[in-house]
């Protein structure tokens, strides 16, 4: 098994979230994919922990906008945030551009705070993770690995809450 360690590679936020402006709110995390969007959510401080919430067919950027908006409203979503993939030594690839247009997309969309997160191996860690959890029969379930990087996105937000 390969050991890496992953944080060697986390890129800060731009703007880290306060701890006080995150309590008791509703979060999603989206890995942002052009098959499949993963998606994890989590009350901070109300939910044990992180949980996956899904998946979301991709069709169109304004198709997963809308049905993003709609997921927003019907669990009362307060923030989201968008991983962003960057090479390990931290450039910037056309997915990057790619996410980045569609983050912006999702900002005019609504009112609801978006936050961008660096996801470099993500789904290595989220296979990794899988590989060794025997809730995933220690194998890695296709049907599950977006949403898997969409809880190790949320992890990292969280955990880079400032006081």
């Amino acid at each position: 098994m390969v050991n890496i360690n992953f944080l060697a590679y986390y890129v800060k936020m731009e703007i880290s979230p306060k701890k006080s402006d995150i309590d008791r709110k509703h979060l999603l995390a989206i890995d942002y994919g052009q098959k499949f969007t993963g998606l994890s959510n989590y009350k901070v401080n109300i939910d044990p922990m992180i949980l996956l919430f899904g998946r979301v067919a991709y069709e169109s950027d304004q198709q997963l906008v809308d049905e993003l908006l709609h997921i927003c409203e019907e669990e009362f979503i307060d923030i989201l945030i968008l991983g962003i993939p960057r090479f390990t030594d931290g450039k910037e690839s056309t997915m990057t551009k790619t996410i980045l247009s569609f983050g912006e997309l999702l900002k005019k969309s609504t009112s609801l705070p978006v936050y961008f997160i660096d996801e470099t191996l993500t789904t290595f860690e989220a296979e990794e993770r899988m590989k060794n959890d025997p809730r995933f029969n220690f194998k890695v379930d296709l049907t599950k690995i977006d949403a898997m990087s969409a809880t190790i996105i949320l992890e990292q937000f969280v955990s880079c809450a400032e006081d």
